[in-house]
């Protein structure tokens, strides 16, 4: 017996596995946490630019996106981050990297944490964005701010 039939024996049916990790993404996101999971338009009510674009996967990551030009100071990265689903909210934290748009350096991270809860196709909560320099030193007093996002769908 060659080495790819004594493997077969030992590794279990990839739909097996496949099913594992499906279980095991939902169940990582927390119970109910399927009711974020897709992409949303959001409204951040203390952004430089308000409109944003999340997307919550259903294995507890997330990503942020905006318009690049909505700052004219600082170029800001896409946002990458995690969340949880705890007593009926989606808690959560992502973080962007940011460029001063002069000097093209780095010039610190944004890191923002968030609180929502979900109700059909409508989430509304609260963010709270605190901002740190290159060497990593909280810059300024944290910033709080409302989101509100509405789920993209295919009509």
């Amino acid at each position: 017996m060659n080495r790819f039939h004594t493997m077969r024996r030992i590794l279990p049916a990839p739909g097996l596995v496949l099913m594992a990790c499906a279980l095991w993404a939902c169940t990582a996101a927390g119970e109910g946490g399927r009711a974020i999971v897709g992409t949303w338009i959001v409204k951040d009510s203390a952004a430089p630019f308000p409109y944003h674009m999340y997307v919550f996967n259903a294995d507890g990551t997330m990503q942020q996106a905006n318009p690049d030009a909505g700052d004219a100071g600082t170029s800001d990265s896409d946002g990458k981050g995690v969340w949880v689903s705890q007593a009926g909210r989606t808690r959560g934290k992502w973080v962007e990297i940011t460029a001063d748009r002069n000097t093209h350096r780095f010039a610190g991270r944004t890191e923002i944490t968030f609180s929502l809860s979900v109700r059909d196709d409508v989430f509304t909560g609260d963010a709270q964005a605190r901002f740190y320099d290159s060497e990593g030193n909280e810059r300024g007093s944290p910033l709080a701010t409302t989101l509100k996002g509405t789920r993209v769908k295919v009509e």
